[in-house]
């Protein structure tokens, strides 16, 4: 639903411009960007009377410097917190309740593969924790494993480790975040014991794609395809590694800013922009049949 506000665009882009030129994870680009909003709001581009309408408008020339889709200009239909990150965490609660805690499903296929849906996305960890250890407990049993990531946009990267774990065999180095100056990083490995059982790093590991699989989830895809533990079938993700923090900037807009880069220890780069490349390039639609069908050629081989 669209809410129509009445609004002055000039603090909305203002606030932007501040919270770019101070944490944005790349310093020139931030400087690029602020120019390019000032330039805009001078011009009257952003002369609108709807929030949702700013938002969009923002949101394009946010990402027309260097493509980056964590880059925005959010809208939310019901107003928010000003507390910082309030905006995010209040619509992923909502989520949350709504999809057993972010596993909405857990599948046995024909030859004992297992299917774990995480979607719509990898929540905070201390929600989280419970429900995924129960799916991924109850699918350790299985002679080998799916998991659909098509439906997941995101979340958090220590949910990434956490899932992880589960799917390896020991304690293992995932990714290395750098934060905007250089002074600052932070590794992220799997954890060395998990919740109930693993699933372990030996039976065969499918994850699925799509062009709507983004940011953390893509992570996950990432870290297990770089590793050689899994295989990628579906589709090209959407490209974005950035990790981001939100502010509030009027009762319906929240600026998200990319505040760090990730770096994975295998490829030394990651997949911003380029998204995951699958294994096994098909229509997300047909790759849950088509890692079926590689699942149980692997099996009987």
């Amino acid at each position: 639903m669209t809410t129509s506000t009445k609004l002055s665009p000039a603090p909305v882009i203002g606030e932007t411009i501040r919270l770019l030129t101070e944490h944005y994870v790349f310093p020139e680009p931030a400087e690029q960007l602020a120019a390019l909003l000032q330039r805009r709001l001078a011009e009257g581009a952003y002369d609108v009377d709807d929030a949702e309408e700013l938002a969009r408008l923002v949101t394009a020339d946010l990402q027309s410097v260097n493509g980056d889709r964590h880059l925005r200009l959010k809208h939310h239909a019901d107003p928010v917190s000003p507390e910082r990150g309030a905006a995010t965490l209040d619509a992923m609660r909502r989520d949350f309740e709504s999809s057993l805690g972010g596993v909405p499903r857990v599948q046995l296929l024909d030859g004992e593969v297992a299917v774990v849906e995480l979607a719509p996305m990898l929540f905070p960890l201390d929600w989280a924790a419970e429900p995924l250890a129960a799916a991924l407990t109850l699918a350790s049993r299985a002679q080998a494993l799916i998991i659909d990531l098509r439906a997941n946009r995101g979340g958090d990267p220590d949910t990434v480790a956490f899932v992880c774990g589960y799917l390896l065999d020991e304690r293992t180095h995932l990714n290395t975040m750098h934060w905007r100056g250089g002074e600052r990083s932070e590794q992220s490995w799997s954890l060395p014991h998990v919740p109930g059982a693993r699933f372990g790093g030996g039976k065969p590991l499918y994850v699925l794609s799509g062009d709507t699989t983004f940011s953390a989830a893509e992570e996950l895809a990432y870290d297990l395809q770089q590793l050689g533990r899994a295989v990628v079938v579906g589709e090209r993700t959407r490209g974005g590694a950035h990790p981001c923090q939100g502010w509030t900037v009027h009762p319906h807009l929240e600026a998200t800013i990319p505040v760090g880069r990730a770096v994975n220890p295998v490829s030394h780069t990651n997949w911003e922009g380029t998204g995951v490349q699958p294994d096994v390039p098909c229509a997300a639609a047909d790759s849950l049949a088509r890692a079926h069908e590689l699942a149980l050629a692997r099996l009987a081989g």
